[in-house]
C-alpha cells in the first residue's frame, strides 16, 4: 500500500492514491466505531444504485484505522464553482447539485440509521441550556418522519465530476435515512458556513422550487439542524451554528 501522494487532508484524517484506490487514513485515537460505521454506511448506499465510490477494504496502517474505495478520477463541483470566476455556470452547477440530492432524496435504505434520532442524540451534547434543548427536542419530534436517504454533509466538495461528466457522490460518513428537508438545511447551513450566503438562498430557492416544497418548512428545520450540527467543529463554526438556534421564524 503506497501512501505518499497526499489528495486530501482533514480533521482526523489524510486521504491517499494508490493506483485506482482511494485511501482514508484515520487518526490514532478516532473512534474505531466511527470508521467501521462509515464504511458500513458507504456499504449500504453502494446497494441503492447511486454513483458512489465501492468500498474495497477497512484496514489497519500503522495500527490507524483505513478505509480503501475505488479513486474517482475528475474534479469536484467545488473546484468548478471556484474556477468560475465570473458566476457565467453558477446556476448550471446549481441545478446539477440540487438534481443530484433529488435523486439521492428519492431512494431509500432502511438499514441506515435514523435521522431523528441522531438528531436527538447530538441536540443533547449541545452546549445549550436544558429549557433550549427541550424546546428543541418537542420541535424535532413534531416534524414529519420519512425514510428518504440523507447525506448529511451534502456540498459541492463532496461530488466529483469525471470527465465524461458522471457525478459521484462521496462521503457518506453521516448518512442517514430522514426528512429530506433537513438535509436541505444542512447544505444551506454549509453555504453560510463558507461564508457565501448569496449561493446558499440561490440554493434554497432552487432545491425548493425543484422539490416542490414551501420554503419555510426547510427553514423550520435551520434551529434543530443547527443545534445538533454544533457539537462538531470549531468554536467558530459551534457559534455561527448555535447563533441559529433561537431563530424560530426565520425570513
Amino acid at each position: 500500500m503506497n501512501l505518499e501522494n497526499v489528495i486530501a487532508q482533514r480533521k482526523n484524517k489524510t486521504i491517499y492514491r494508490d493506483g485506482d484506490k482511494c485511501i482514508k487514513v484515520f487518526d490514532a485515537e478516532y473512534s474505531k466505531a466511527d470508521v467501521l460505521n462509515e464504511a458500513l454506511n458507504q456499504a449500504r448506499i453502494e446497494e441503492t444504485g447511486l454513483n458512489i465510490p465501492r468500498v474495497l477494504a477497512v484496514t489497519t496502517v500503522d495500527g490507524k484505522w483505513a478505509i480503501v474505495s475505488e479513486f474517482i478520477q475528475g474534479k469536484t463541483l467545488a473546484q468548478m464553482i471556484q474556477k468560475d470566476t465570473e458566476g457565467e455556470h453558477t446556476e448550471e452547477y446549481l441545478e446539477l447539485l440540487v438534481d443530484l440530492q433529488l435523486k439521492m432524496h428519492s431512494m431509500t435504505c432502511p438499514m441506515l440509521s435514523k435521522l431523528k434520532d441522531k438528531m436527538n442524540r447530538k441536540i443533547s451534547q449541545a452546549q445549550l441550556d436544558a429549557t433550549t434543548r427541550y424546546d428543541l427536542h418537542t420541535r424535532l419530534e413534531g416534524m414529519p418522519k420519512h425514510n428518504k436517504v440523507c447525506h448529511g454533509d451534502f456540498n459541492p466538495s463532496n461530488i466529483i465530476i469525471t470527465e465524461d461528466g458522471t457525478p459521484y457522490i462521496l462521503d457518506w460518513s453521516h448518512a442517514t435515512q430522514g426528512n429530506a428537508s433537513a438535509d436541505a438545511a444542512r447544505t444551506y447551513l454549509l453555504f453560510c458556513l463558507a461564508g457565501n450566503e448569496d449561493m446558499a438562498s440561490k440554493y434554497l430557492s432552487l432545491f425548493c422550487r425543484k422539490s416542490d416544497t414551501a420554503r419555510q418548512y426547510v427553514q423550520k428545520w435551520m434551529p434543530i439542524v443547527a443545534a445538533s450540527q454544533s457539537v462538531k467543529g470549531n468554536a467558530h463554526e459551534r457559534e455561527f451554528l448555535l447563533s441559529w438556534v433561537g431563530v424560530v421564524d426565520w425570513q
